[in-house]
Parts: structure tokens; C-alpha cells; sequence
């Protein structure tokens, strides 16, 4: 599953994204109905045209209505957590990714990693440490709001850091986990005056001090972070 949210500031691409461009999805969408996996694209701006022209036995397409009150980055949480509480039934396991960045490079669902481990939580990561200037700024509004944050901080100061563009596991673990992030969100992310959005910070979090003993992360699941490995095949998932 993935968000395509349009008409409002994107802060990873430092502009606003217009309403009924497929080509920032187009990969994400091929990537996963290559392999015959199904995929759900919640959007608020493609045209009934457009979905139409793409959808097939393994694409889905939903129209949200998008919270002006919440970032996108961090909205989609919620879309999804709301989705799974009606949906839970449907489904044994689920990913949720980036939409503009991230393609499918193997079915995760079928990897002996993935079968072997129900009870994981299986996410992207980047090559350096939650100990960075970018991470130190982004948790500037948690480390006010949540009492532990700085004591997270430093003690996984020098773990991989995690990223958010990739998250999955079972279907018992994916809504425990974002019923869990979206009141993280709820409680501590509201009023963020900020330039970063809590996502990053927010996710790490969680995953490190609730979820830790059941992370996986790393290759195979995603390739090199803003590597641009295009070519790799033996990945999950290519996150640029």
C-alpha cells in the first residue's frame, strides 16, 4: 500500500505536486503488478480517467479526502490504520512504502526471510546512524513532547538508522504497529512549527523501544539507500 497525496506541499521534493500526474506512481504500480502481488493506492487526486487507464486484477485505487491538519508524511499513516480496521480480514501479511521512490524487486511474501519470521517488523534503513545532524533536527519537536526521546536518542545513538519508506510484516504486527505509531502521532506530533515532519523520528522510535527484538532490516529487503541501484534484482525493494 502507498499514498499519493497532491495539492499540498511536498517536503521531500520541495514543491507542490499536481493532481493527475500517474508518472511519479507509474514505477511503484508496475513494479508490483509485475510480480502479480496486489497493491491499494490511496490518492486524492487522480482522475476516475487515469485510474481507470491503470488499474487491473492487482492495482486498487482509493480516493481519500486528505487532513489539512496533518502532513502527508505523516497522514498516511492513518489512512492506513483506518483501511486495516475494516480490511483486517482480507489480508494475512502487507507492506506500506514511499510511492515515488520505491519499486518492488521481488515478491517479499514468498522469501524464506519473510515466511520465517511471522512475528517480524520488516523496514528499510539508511546507511549511517540515528547519531546525524538531519536526525538530531528532525526530532527537535518530539524531544520536547516525549518525555524519553533524548533517552532514545542516545541510547541507539549509534544504531542503523531506520527508514520509514519501507515498513512491513504480518498483518497482526503491521496494525498492532500502526495503531501504535498513529497514537505517537496523535499525542506527541500535533502542532509541529517545525521544517521536519516527525515521520522519520516518530517511526524510529517506535520500532527501537517497542518492536526491537522483532526488526529486521537491510539488505535483502532494500537496497542501499540513495544508492540508485537500479539494476539490483535480489532486493525486496529499491528505495532510490
Amino acid at each position: 500500500m502507498a499514498c499519493h497525496i497532491t495539492g499540498v506541499y511536498d517536503v521531500n521534493r520541495r514543491q507542490q505536486l499536481a493532481h493527475d500526474d500517474f508518472s511519479l506512481v507509474k514505477d511503484w504500480v508496475a513494479s508490483i503488478s509485475g510480480l502479480n502481488v496486489r497493491a491499494v493506492l490511496f490518492h486524492n487526486g487522480l482522475s476516475d480517467s487515469t485510474c481507470a487507464a491503470h488499474q487491473n486484477e492487482y492495482v486498487q485505487f482509493v480516493r481519500i479526502q486528505y487532513d489539512a491538519h496533518l502532513n502527508p508524511n505523516v497522514f498516511r499513516y492513518f489512512v492506513y490504520r483506518d483501511w486495516l480496521r475494516t480490511h483486517v480480514s482480507e489480508i494475512d501479511s502487507l507492506f506500506v512504502t514511499d510511492v515515488s521512490d520505491v519499486v518492488m524487486g521481488r515478491n517479499p511474501f514468498v522469501e524464506p526471510l519473510f515466511l520465517n519470521n511471522p512475528d517480524g517488523l520488516f523496514c528499510g534503513d539508511e546507511p549511517t546512524t540515528l547519531h546525524n545532524d538531519w536526525m538530531k533536527a528532525h526530532g527537535t519537536h518530539l524531544r520536547e513532547q516525549l518525555a524519553d526521546y533524548a533517552d532514545f536518542e542516545a541510547r541507539f545513538a549509534d544504531a542503523t538508522l531506520l527508514n520509514c519508506g519501507i515498513m512491513g510484516g504480518s498483518v497482526s504486527v503491521m496494525q498492532l504497529f500502526l495503531e501504535q505509531l498513529c497514537t505517537l502521532h496523535e499525542r506527541y506530533n500535533q502542532n509541529n512549527k517545525t521544517a521536519y515532519t516527525g515521520d522519520m523520528g516518530a517511526f524510529n522510535y517506535l520500532a527501537r523501544t517497542r518492536f526491537g527484538n522483532h526488526l529486521r532490516h537491510g539488505e535483502p529487503i532494500n537496497t542501499v539507500f540513495k544508492a540508485y541501484q537500479t539494476h539490483r534484482t535480489d532486493c525486496w525493494f529499491r528505495h532510490k
